[in-house]
């Protein structure tokens, strides 16, 4: 009754309610550090587009989504045309690969990496080719994913800064992989995390759109603006692929408050820079505290610190649940990602976790 594909793939199983664990562990609070949300919330300016938006919930939205499309064009220098918007980024990831892939296809992705671009290929009955991370220094191989093109790729996805590991591909090294590619090969550069990038090396992706036209950059409203309980993200996308991706894109898959609110979200870039500067120092904490214990991590680019504990991860996650810290584990063995929280977040998660490995 359903495609065989699903038969090797199971549901996403999203953690519970923090209202839930809290009554479950009898704790008064829970910080969550697991899904790379915005500790500091969003723009104060988001707050009064929130309240007025709740008068026309009747309507229904914007299908174009063309206020919010127009003010992404415009700040990004790009045609309005070329912006396609998705209920969160896991929606333009579904969308891409719905309109682009067929059985008997491939896509490539780093190893580890974001989850749903596998999960997508495989509905479509594509097959993914998983080259692993430098095992160093975290980075994604470049040159081991332009070597592993065959006949049947369709698409290589590019996580930059990449999640779990936090580390970025410099400009060189995706000029490098454009270049070495067919131009029919789809390069897709998910910068969920890009606003968080401190580093020289981060590349302008935009000033290469007009050289290659198989190039894809991904956006999202839900990490840094900290509007993901409204799931808004945006790709912008080459000529020829607009009329396809916009025949798969379901007709009103952005709300209307959705799109009001990202459009103020994005006019507010103090908020954005001031949340850059405390996810920086945040992960300094972390940084201090890594070093300290001689543990492994990877310096990243994003507000997440990736590291190996030593130690059984799913024992620590468990732990530290029990202490009231919600963390990531699961990802590689004896590793956790954990999210930069509020500086005192980050404080007391160091302090809880530190007093667990005291004991091993």
């Amino acid at each position: 009754m359903v495609k065989s594909s699903l038969n090797t793939l199971s549901a996403y199983k999203p953690g519970k309610p923090l209202e839930e664990v809290r009554r479950e562990l009898g704790l008064k609070k829970i910080t969550k550090l697991a899904s790379n949300e915005n500790p500091f919330g969003t723009s104060k300016s988001v707050t009064r587009i929130l309240n007025e938006g709740a008068t026309s919930l009747s309507y229904y939205p914007d299908g174009a989504g063309r206020i919010l499309r127009e003010n992404i064009a415009a700040f990004h220098g790009v045609s309005t045309d070329k912006i396609l918007l998705g209920s969160g980024l896991d929606d333009v990831i579904q969308i891409i690969s719905r309109a682009v892939l067929e059985p008997g296809d491939n896509i490539i992705e780093a190893a580890p990496t974001f989850s749903q671009y596998s999960l997508h290929a495989t509905i479509e009955g594509a097959e993914t080719i998983r080259i692993p991370v430098n095992e160093a220094t975290g980075k994604s191989d470049l040159t081991a994913m332009a070597s592993a093109v065959n006949t049947r790729t369709k698409i290589i996805w590019l996580c930059n800064p990449n999640n779990p590991t936090g580390t970025i591909s410099s400009q060189q090294e995706v000029l490098t992989l454009l270049e070495s590619v067919p131009k029919d090969v789809l390069i897709i550069s998910d910068e969920a995390y890009f606003e968080y990038a401190t580093s020289a090396e981060y590349p302008d992706t935009f000033a290469l759109l007009d050289r290659f036209p198989n190039l894809i950059i991904m956006r999202t409203f839900s990490k840094i603006y900290g509007l993901a309980g409204l799931r808004i993200g945006y790709a912008i996308i080459p000529d020829p692929l607009i009329e396809p991706l916009n025949i798969v894109r379901l007709p009103f898959n952005t709300s209307s408050i959705a799109q009001s609110a990202a459009t103020v979200a994005l006019s507010d870039q103090a908020f954005v820079e001031k949340c850059i500067d405390a996810n920086t120092k945040g992960l300094q904490q972390w940084y201090d505290f890594l070093d300290e214990r001689s543990l492994t991590y990877y310096k990243s680019d994003a507000n997440f610190i990736f590291f190996d504990t030593k130690h059984d991860a799913t024992e620590l996650f468990n732990q530290l649940l029990q202490k009231g810290y919600i963390v990531r584990a699961g990802l590689k063995p004896n590793w956790l990602r954990i999210t930069i929280g509020s500086a005192s977040e980050n404080r007391a998660c160091i302090q809880a976790l530190a007093s667990i490995l005291d004991t091993k």
